[in-house]
Protein backbone atom coordinates (compact mmCIF):
# COMPACT_ATOMS: atom_id res chain seq x y z
CA UNK A 1 0.00 0.00 0.00
CA UNK A 2 1.57 3.58 -1.30
CA UNK A 3 0.82 4.93 2.69
CA UNK A 4 2.05 2.34 4.66
CA UNK A 5 5.56 3.74 5.13
CA UNK A 6 6.57 1.93 8.02
CA UNK A 7 5.88 -1.41 7.01
CA UNK A 8 7.60 -0.44 3.98
CA UNK A 9 10.50 0.81 5.48
CA UNK A 10 10.71 -2.48 7.83
CA UNK A 11 10.88 -4.46 4.66
CA UNK A 12 13.62 -2.25 3.34
CA UNK A 13 15.96 -2.50 6.63
CA UNK A 14 15.68 -6.68 6.34
CA UNK A 15 16.37 -6.46 3.05
CA UNK A 16 19.88 -4.79 3.54
CA UNK A 17 22.58 -6.66 1.80
CA UNK A 18 19.81 -8.91 0.03
CA UNK A 19 21.83 -10.70 -3.10
CA UNK A 20 18.14 -11.22 -4.71
CA UNK A 21 17.06 -8.34 -6.73
CA UNK A 22 13.31 -7.24 -5.79
CA UNK A 23 10.98 -4.46 -6.24
CA UNK A 24 7.55 -2.85 -4.29
CA UNK A 25 4.72 -3.30 -6.15
CA UNK A 26 1.66 -0.78 -5.82
CA UNK A 27 -0.85 -2.89 -3.96
CA UNK A 28 -4.75 -2.29 -5.31
CA UNK A 29 -7.07 -0.71 -3.50
CA UNK A 30 -10.33 -1.69 -6.00
CA UNK A 31 -11.58 -4.19 -7.60
CA UNK A 32 -9.12 -5.11 -10.76
CA UNK A 33 -10.17 -4.40 -14.31
CA UNK A 34 -9.82 -8.02 -15.72
CA UNK A 35 -11.91 -8.88 -12.79
CA UNK A 36 -16.02 -9.19 -12.12
CA UNK A 37 -17.77 -9.65 -8.73
CA UNK A 38 -21.00 -10.17 -7.40
CA UNK A 39 -22.02 -9.33 -3.70
CA UNK A 40 -24.53 -12.67 -3.58
CA UNK A 41 -21.47 -14.80 -5.37
CA UNK A 42 -19.41 -14.39 -2.45
CA UNK A 43 -21.85 -14.91 0.25
CA UNK A 44 -22.41 -18.52 -1.82
CA UNK A 45 -19.00 -19.03 -2.03
CA UNK A 46 -17.67 -17.75 1.41
CA UNK A 47 -20.97 -17.14 3.39
CA UNK A 48 -20.75 -13.48 3.49
CA UNK A 49 -19.44 -10.58 1.55
CA UNK A 50 -15.92 -9.67 0.79
CA UNK A 51 -14.29 -7.00 2.57
CA UNK A 52 -13.08 -4.09 0.13
CA UNK A 53 -9.55 -5.17 1.82
CA UNK A 54 -9.99 -8.49 0.83
CA UNK A 55 -11.10 -7.47 -3.34
CA UNK A 56 -7.92 -4.79 -3.24
CA UNK A 57 -5.25 -7.73 -1.99
CA UNK A 58 -7.30 -10.09 -4.29
CA UNK A 59 -6.56 -7.83 -7.62
CA UNK A 60 -2.75 -7.15 -6.35
CA UNK A 61 -1.63 -10.85 -7.16
CA UNK A 62 -4.26 -10.92 -10.10
CA UNK A 63 -2.29 -8.34 -11.29
CA UNK A 64 0.85 -9.54 -10.27
CA UNK A 65 0.54 -12.69 -12.35
CA UNK A 66 -0.72 -10.51 -15.28
CA UNK A 67 2.55 -9.12 -15.09
CA UNK A 68 4.35 -12.14 -15.38
CA UNK A 69 2.33 -12.85 -18.50
CA UNK A 70 4.12 -9.50 -20.04
CA UNK A 71 7.67 -10.13 -18.55
CA UNK A 72 11.02 -11.49 -19.82
CA UNK A 73 11.31 -13.95 -16.66
CA UNK A 74 9.99 -17.26 -16.52
CA UNK A 75 8.76 -17.07 -12.68
CA UNK A 76 8.19 -14.88 -9.75
CA UNK A 77 8.70 -14.79 -6.16
CA UNK A 78 5.70 -12.94 -4.74
CA UNK A 79 6.11 -11.49 -1.01
CA UNK A 80 3.79 -10.03 0.58
CA UNK A 81 5.50 -6.67 2.96
CA UNK A 82 4.73 -8.18 6.32
CA UNK A 83 6.87 -10.66 5.93
CA UNK A 84 10.77 -11.51 7.45
CA UNK A 85 12.54 -13.42 4.89
CA UNK A 86 15.45 -15.81 4.64
CA UNK A 87 17.48 -14.28 1.96
CA UNK A 88 20.14 -16.75 2.01
CA UNK A 89 17.77 -19.33 1.06
CA UNK A 90 15.43 -17.29 -1.73
CA UNK A 91 19.06 -16.88 -3.47
CA UNK A 92 19.45 -20.43 -3.45
CA UNK A 93 15.76 -20.98 -5.33
CA UNK A 94 15.64 -17.84 -7.34
CA UNK A 95 16.44 -19.31 -10.67
CA UNK A 96 15.80 -22.67 -10.37
CA UNK A 97 13.48 -23.65 -13.32
CA UNK A 98 10.26 -24.93 -11.49
CA UNK A 99 8.42 -25.38 -14.62
CA UNK A 100 10.73 -27.87 -15.49
CA UNK A 101 11.18 -29.35 -11.89
CA UNK A 102 7.06 -30.37 -12.68
CA UNK A 103 6.72 -27.23 -9.88
CA UNK A 104 4.23 -24.32 -10.84
CA UNK A 105 3.12 -23.08 -7.43
CA UNK A 106 5.26 -23.95 -4.63
CA UNK A 107 3.99 -21.56 -1.63
CA UNK A 108 7.17 -20.38 0.96
CA UNK A 109 4.73 -20.11 4.12
CA UNK A 110 0.63 -21.41 4.91
CA UNK A 111 -1.21 -19.84 8.15
CA UNK A 112 -3.38 -22.76 9.27
CA UNK A 113 -2.24 -26.59 9.90
CA UNK A 114 -3.12 -29.17 7.52
CA UNK A 115 -2.29 -32.73 6.81
CA UNK A 116 0.43 -32.70 4.10
CA UNK A 117 2.42 -35.28 2.11
CA UNK A 118 6.30 -36.03 1.82
CA UNK A 119 7.09 -34.86 -2.06
CA UNK A 120 10.38 -34.29 -1.72
CA UNK A 121 13.07 -34.46 1.08
CA UNK A 122 16.16 -32.50 1.17
CA UNK A 123 14.95 -29.90 -0.85
CA UNK A 124 18.06 -27.60 -1.53
CA UNK A 125 19.28 -28.25 1.91
CA UNK A 126 19.48 -31.23 4.27
CA UNK A 127 16.62 -30.20 6.53
CA UNK A 128 14.37 -28.79 3.88
CA UNK A 129 11.32 -30.35 2.26
CA UNK A 130 8.41 -30.36 -0.50
CA UNK A 131 5.21 -31.27 1.23
CA UNK A 132 1.70 -31.33 -0.63
CA UNK A 133 -1.05 -30.14 1.60
CA UNK A 134 -4.40 -31.45 1.63
CA UNK A 135 -7.27 -28.45 2.36
CA UNK A 136 -7.14 -25.19 2.88
CA UNK A 137 -3.63 -23.78 4.31
CA UNK A 138 -4.58 -20.13 3.84
CA UNK A 139 -2.02 -17.47 3.64
CA UNK A 140 -0.33 -15.63 0.42
CA UNK A 141 2.59 -14.66 2.83
CA UNK A 142 4.83 -15.45 -0.06
CA UNK A 143 5.20 -17.92 -2.93
CA UNK A 144 7.06 -18.97 -6.04
CA UNK A 145 4.77 -18.87 -9.04
CA UNK A 146 5.94 -20.03 -12.89
CA UNK A 147 3.81 -18.55 -16.16
CA UNK A 148 2.05 -21.64 -16.31
CA UNK A 149 0.64 -21.93 -13.11
CA UNK A 150 -0.32 -17.53 -13.01
CA UNK A 151 -2.10 -18.51 -16.72
CA UNK A 152 -4.29 -21.71 -14.65
CA UNK A 153 -4.73 -19.02 -11.74
CA UNK A 154 -5.99 -15.68 -14.05
CA UNK A 155 -7.90 -18.44 -16.48
CA UNK A 156 -9.80 -20.11 -12.59
CA UNK A 157 -9.14 -16.58 -10.87
CA UNK A 158 -11.62 -13.92 -13.35
CA UNK A 159 -14.93 -14.10 -10.98
CA UNK A 160 -14.22 -12.81 -7.18
CA UNK A 161 -15.92 -15.24 -5.28
CA UNK A 162 -13.86 -15.65 -2.29
CA UNK A 163 -10.30 -13.83 -0.56
CA UNK A 164 -7.42 -14.75 -2.62
CA UNK A 165 -5.73 -17.51 -0.35
CA UNK A 166 -9.43 -18.96 -0.29
CA UNK A 167 -9.33 -19.48 -4.41
CA UNK A 168 -5.29 -20.11 -4.63
CA UNK A 169 -6.03 -23.40 -1.84
CA UNK A 170 -8.58 -24.78 -4.21
CA UNK A 171 -6.17 -27.19 -6.30
CA UNK A 172 -8.96 -29.62 -6.49
CA UNK A 173 -10.85 -27.40 -8.80
CA UNK A 174 -8.16 -25.30 -10.92
CA UNK A 175 -5.65 -28.41 -10.57
CA UNK A 176 -2.24 -26.28 -9.44
CA UNK A 177 -0.96 -28.85 -6.67
CA UNK A 178 -0.88 -27.18 -3.18
CA UNK A 179 2.81 -27.56 -2.50
CA UNK A 180 5.22 -25.76 0.04
CA UNK A 181 8.63 -25.68 1.32
CA UNK A 182 9.36 -26.79 4.85
CA UNK A 183 10.30 -25.47 6.88
CA UNK A 184 9.36 -22.33 5.89
CA UNK A 185 11.92 -19.36 4.55
CA UNK A 186 9.63 -16.67 5.57
CA UNK A 187 7.52 -16.19 8.72
CA UNK A 188 5.08 -13.31 9.12
CA UNK A 189 5.62 -10.68 10.62
CA UNK A 190 3.30 -10.06 13.73
CA UNK A 191 1.81 -6.87 12.70
CA UNK A 192 -2.48 -5.62 12.51
CA UNK A 193 -3.18 -6.88 9.19
CA UNK A 194 -4.48 -4.61 6.61
CA UNK A 195 -7.46 -5.72 5.93
CA UNK A 196 -8.78 -5.53 9.16
CA UNK A 197 -10.82 -7.81 11.75
CA UNK A 198 -14.11 -7.22 10.69
CA UNK A 199 -13.75 -10.14 8.31
CA UNK A 200 -13.72 -12.16 10.90
CA UNK A 201 -17.29 -11.54 12.35
CA UNK A 202 -20.50 -13.57 11.99
CA UNK A 203 -22.65 -12.51 9.30
CA UNK A 204 -26.50 -13.72 9.29
CA UNK A 205 -27.20 -15.66 5.93
CA UNK A 206 -30.37 -15.05 3.50
CA UNK A 207 -32.65 -17.99 3.74
CA UNK A 208 -32.92 -17.38 -0.12
CA UNK A 209 -28.76 -18.09 -0.17
CA UNK A 210 -28.97 -20.84 3.08
CA UNK A 211 -30.14 -24.00 1.00
CA UNK A 212 -27.66 -23.35 -2.22
CA UNK A 213 -24.86 -22.67 -0.32
CA UNK A 214 -25.20 -26.12 1.39
CA UNK A 215 -25.99 -28.02 -1.69
CA UNK A 216 -22.74 -26.11 -3.46
CA UNK A 217 -20.53 -26.66 0.05
CA UNK A 218 -21.42 -30.26 0.14
CA UNK A 219 -20.67 -31.22 -3.88
CA UNK A 220 -17.35 -29.44 -3.89
CA UNK A 221 -16.23 -31.41 -0.35
CA UNK A 222 -17.30 -34.17 -2.68
CA UNK A 223 -15.29 -33.20 -5.69
CA UNK A 224 -12.24 -32.36 -3.46
CA UNK A 225 -12.68 -35.96 -1.84
CA UNK A 226 -12.73 -37.65 -5.33
CA UNK A 227 -9.07 -35.36 -6.61
CA UNK A 228 -7.80 -36.48 -3.36
CA UNK A 229 -8.30 -40.25 -3.07
CA UNK A 230 -7.05 -40.36 -7.05
CA UNK A 231 -3.54 -38.06 -6.11
CA UNK A 232 -3.53 -40.40 -3.00
CA UNK A 233 -3.20 -43.71 -5.05
CA UNK A 234 -1.05 -41.63 -7.76
CA UNK A 235 1.87 -40.88 -4.89
CA UNK A 236 1.62 -44.32 -4.32
CA UNK A 237 2.08 -45.31 -7.75
CA UNK A 238 4.84 -43.18 -7.61
CA UNK A 239 6.49 -44.78 -4.85
CA UNK A 240 6.29 -47.92 -6.00
CA UNK A 241 7.46 -47.51 -9.50
CA UNK A 242 10.57 -46.09 -7.39
CA UNK A 243 11.24 -48.64 -5.20
CA UNK A 244 10.64 -51.34 -7.77
CA UNK A 245 13.37 -49.23 -9.65
CA UNK A 246 15.94 -49.08 -6.96
CA UNK A 247 15.73 -52.98 -6.36
CA UNK A 248 16.13 -53.49 -10.07
CA UNK A 249 19.11 -51.25 -9.92
CA UNK A 250 20.69 -52.86 -6.89
CA UNK A 251 20.69 -56.23 -8.39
Amino acid sequence: MEDAAERRNRFEARAIGATVPWIFVRAHTALHPALTHSEEDAILAKGRPLRRGEIGCYSSHYAAWLDLQADDADQYIVLEDDVIVDWAFIAKIVDLEFHRMGIDYLRLYYKSPVRASLVRPQFIEQNRSIVELNGPAFGTQGYVITKAGARKLLDHCRVVRRPVDDEMDRSWVHGLRNLAIFPFPILEEATPSGIGEARYESYPLPENIRLRRAVTQRLDRWRRDAVGVVRRFQRLGTRLRSRLHTGNASR
